[in-house]
């Protein structure tokens, strides 16, 4: 069996550190050759290297580019998006797991590169939608999405026919846990804590993902994602609640078939299947006991108390870089509240008063996104309460 080499940007949060459990069980079909990380965790990165033995490194800045290579001579180490650029070319298959708008450049750089992409950054797709799509049809270019909800959507459309747009299917239904605030009153809401935000029910996740879980701007940000992935209009996609997080998604038929992927709630089980595609690999992590009661509960999200996700259907509606303005004014509005500056409630109304003053631009380069992104950030931050 050869080797496929694997280059994992983002190594040392959730999704990394997660997808080096799935290689440590694969060493002979997978060779880790690239690895990249933010400077929060330099210890780890340089324990990843020395483990898998990896030469190729990036890193955030020169200061952490000399700390690497005093502590791992010999080794190639690239600095900022340009390192993450060349390293998103550099093996068979790329895992994207870069937080935020940063994982941009791995995107697209993979993608030109005609590699196969294993995208955990859905702010990268939402935010370039249109530059991501033309550089798909790159030769040899793979999108896989490690996301759970939307890789069960990919394993659900196996039956559909995506040259006829998908005509033959009515809906895409995204599930979500409902987040730690699942059916809170208004008033209890009113006192979040970052502690509370944080502590998500069925998954464990970094602490932007996870604040986005409870406020449910992640399924926002998820639906423009899906829109994006598989080519369908958000007027057909939906969202329901579903507290168990064993559907991890659903494919409705226009007769009236759902197919639907489940499986217990492990990350492990979706980075396996896009880095094994179209094998899948034997470990059957999140496999089910049927044999034991198994109860599936499903019900509308709570728009009322949880405006984000309809703000993200807004966004998408207004179109062009909205979707770009609406995910940047989240960054900020989160890191916002991690820092404490702001309340728990505060994060989506900076988002919306920064979406409703959104200043239509062109976007025909990746130029025009990074204005329009660092734009939007300077209003978000303008919109901070002081």
């Amino acid at each position: 069996m050869s080797q496929t080499s694997v280059a994992l940007l983002g190594a040392t949060g959730s999704i990394g550190s997660q997808t080096l459990e799935v290689l440590r069980r694969e060493p002979e079909r997978f060779r880790l050759t690239a690895i990249a990380g933010g400077g929060g965790n330099i210890e780890r990165l340089i324990a990843i290297a020395r483990e898998f033995q990896v030469l190729q490194i990036g890193v955030p800045s020169n200061e952490l580019r000399e700390v690497l290579l005093s502590a791992l001579p010999g080794s190639h180490v690239v600095v900022g998006d340009e390192g993450l650029k060349e390293l998103a070319s550099s093996a068979d298959t790329i895992v994207n797991a870069v937080v935020g708008f940063a994982g941009l450049p791995v995107t697209l750089a993979a993608l030109e590169a005609g590699k196969r992409l294993a995208l955990a950054n859905k702010e990268s797709l939402i935010a370039a939608a249109p530059l991501v799509e033309r550089v798909r049809h790159t030769p040899g270019a793979e999108l896989l999405p490690i996301d759970s909800e939307h890789c069960a959507i990919h394993q659900a459309l196996a039956g559909a026919s995506s040259a006829t747009g998908y005509r033959d299917v009515r809906r895409l239904i995204l599930t979500a846990s409902g987040g730690p605030f699942r059916g809170w009153t208004s008033e209890a809401l009113d006192g979040v804590t970052k502690d509370k935000a944080l502590a998500h029910p069925t998954w464990t996740m970094g602490p932007k993902i996870t604040i986005d879980s409870s406020t449910l701007m992640n399924k926002g940000l998820e639906v423009l994602e899906a829109s994006a992935l598989f080519g369908i209009g958000v007027d057909r996609v939906d969202v329901v609640i579903h507290p168990q997080s064993i559907v991890h998604s659903m494919v409705e038929y226009v007769d009236g078939s759902v197919i639907a992927q489940l499986s217990k709630p492990d990350m492990r089980l979706p980075i396996a299947y896009c880095l094994g595609m179209p094998e899948r690999l034997d470990h059957a992590w999140g496999a089910l006991d049927f044999r034991e009661p198994l109860t599936l509960e499903f019900s509308p999200p709570d728009l009322t108390n949880f405006p984000a996700l309809p703000l993200a259907y807004e966004a998408a509606r207004i179109g062009g870089v909205a979707p770009a303005w609406m995910s940047a004014a989240n960054e900020v509005a989160v890191a916002a509240f991690l820092a404490d500056r702001i309340s728990w409630r505060q994060i989506v109304e900076v988002v919306s008063l920064t979406l409703s003053r959104y200043e239509p631009v062109g976007l025909t380069s990746l130029s025009e996104l990074l204005e329009a992104d660092a734009r939007a950030r300077q209003v978000a931050t303008a919109n901070l309460p002081q």
